[in-house]
């Protein structure tokens, strides 16, 4: 869905020296920069275009002394040389104290001095296993936020704007959403844009746009073809080879046009969902970058729902009409600054959305089935009939009232010859049921604190004596 309003969102103090913009798509991102030097990034798989034409680039052997990236890798670098010193120190200290020992021994001098070669020893193997895990700990610093440690530049200097095509997976977006019900009536949506860089370029965008669709659609040309009726005419009884040999060929041709145009992809154009965020700054640092989007309100409605024939679980679930398409079913939920679910799924149905917030831990459900009694009438053309049903059994183990949608079933039949029908619901209190198409049963249940209810179903299957059926 692409919003009426773009959304302005500053997230940098002061201008830029140079204009820039930013595309990502879900298979390519577009960087298009005036830059100050060579040096594009720590990068791998990119192509550059300079106003257009394409740009060779190669690996560099230095890199800018002011970006971030190669501080942080020479950084590394230095780490690792103090590593490789302590290691030939070491390695000195073990080959010094193999030297041959002199003729005439002074012992407590030979005893003084290995005593402090050892403590040498154990103080330089200390520092490598201290340097070894920062160097550790930086490698995977850098690893996270760039794909290479090889600095990437272009072979020509280009001083007009350059084209970048980042492959897919090095910038990357996702909408989240975040729901706030406090009374049950009314929810406020908040919806953000999580946005993370780890293409090893550094990115400043005046303008950055971001698309819910690919930038590479191939579409497979379709034109009118006219369906043909003509006289049927039999083949002769006998073809001779070459004749034989023509009709294979065109009937091969046919199944092959057949099979062309049974191959060709079926598209479907939708609105493209689009987001924009003016003076974007997005570092290489590959961790997620959450922009909020909007915040609207919408009356909600909520209910405890529970389908005990196929899960015993109860949950909450709360539907409103959304003002914008919702464009991912992974909610957080809260109330108030109460977190009720970090992970609430969402969907589409029957006009609304539908918000399934928590499982409802208070409601206990068992389901039984009732043993089958059966019996035939007629003799002639006679019908069998079945009956059969379950027990429900459910306990609030709150000291609240408690109340719940229940929906259940009964068989249904798609033919004339096996009939089904609802017989009885049966409690001590009478159930508020209805009866629906597809032998859907839907109860609202009332549960007085701690107060246990049980119900018996009932039904029937009708069909002719000499049919074997299943459900």
């Amino acid at each position: 869905m692409k919003l009426s309003t773009s959304l302005s969102i500053l997230l940098l103090s002061g201008g830029f020296g140079y204009a820039s913009s930013l595309a990502v798509y879900q298979d390519h991102t577009f960087y298009n920069f005036t830059p100050k030097n060579n040096f594009i990034g720590f990068t791998q798989g990119v192509k550059a275009k300079c106003e257009g034409t394409t740009i060779p680039l190669s690996a560099k052997f230095d890199c800018p002394s002011d970006d971030r990236l190669c501080q942080l890798l020479t950084s590394l670098k230095y780490s690792e040389q103090k590593v490789q010193a302590v290691q030939a120190n070491s390695k000195f200290l073990g080959q010094l104290a193999s030297l041959p020992q002199p003729t005439t021994v002074d012992a407590n001098g030979l005893i003084e001095a290995a005593k402090h070669m050892g403590i040498e020893q154990a103080r330089l193997l200390a520092q490598e296993r201290l340097l070894n895990e920062e160097v550790k700990i930086q490698q995977r610093k850098f690893q996270k936020q760039a794909p290479t440690k090889e600095a990437l530049g272009t072979e020509e200097t280009c001083n007009k704007e350059i084209e970048l095509t980042i492959p897919y997976g090095y910038v990357s977006f996702s909408t989240e959403y975040e729901a706030n019900i406090d009374d049950e009536k009314e929810v406020i949506v908040t919806q953000y844009l999580s946005i993370t860089n780890r293409s090893g370029v550094d990115i400043e965008a005046d303008t950055a746009m971001f698309y819910y669709r690919s930038a590479n659609q191939y579409v497979h040309p379709t034109h009118f073809r006219p369906w043909i009726v003509s006289k049927y005419e039999p083949r002769p009884q006998k073809i001779s080879k070459r004749a034989m040999a023509k009709s294979a060929r065109m009937d091969m041709a046919m199944m092959a046009e057949q099979r062309v145009a049974a191959s060709a992809p079926v598209v479907s154009y939708e609105d493209a969902r689009e987001y924009k965020i003016e003076k974007l700054v997005l570092p290489s640092t590959g961790v997620p970058l959450d922009v909020k989007v909007l915040t609207w309100k919408a009356a909600l409605s909520c209910e405890v729902r529970a389908y005990p024939y196929t899960n015993t679980k109860a949950f909450h679930v709360c539907s409103f009409e959304p003002k914008y398409q919702i464009d991912s079913n992974r909610w957080k939920v809260k109330s108030a600054h109460e977190v009720i679910n970090e992970n609430a799924a969402g969907e589409y149905w029957h006009g609304k959305y539908d918000l399934y917030t928590k499982v409802e831990e208070d409601i206990n459900i068992q389901r039984k089935p009732i043993v089958k009694k059966e019996r035939e009438t007629g003799i002639f053309g006679g019908t069998a009939r079945k009956k059969d049903g379950f027990k429900l059994k459910l306990t609030n183990k709150s000291d609240k009232a408690k109340t719940l949608t229940l929906i259940e079933r009964i068989p249904t039949s798609t033919t004339e010859e096996i009939k089904s029908k609802l017989l009885s619901i049966n409690a001590k209190k009478k159930v508020n049921y209805k009866i629906l198409k597809d032998g859907k049963i839907e109860m609202k249940i009332a549960l007085a604190p701690h107060e246990t209810k049980k119900i018996e179903v009932l039904f029937e299957i009708s069909y002719d004596k000499d049919l074997k059926v299943n459900y």
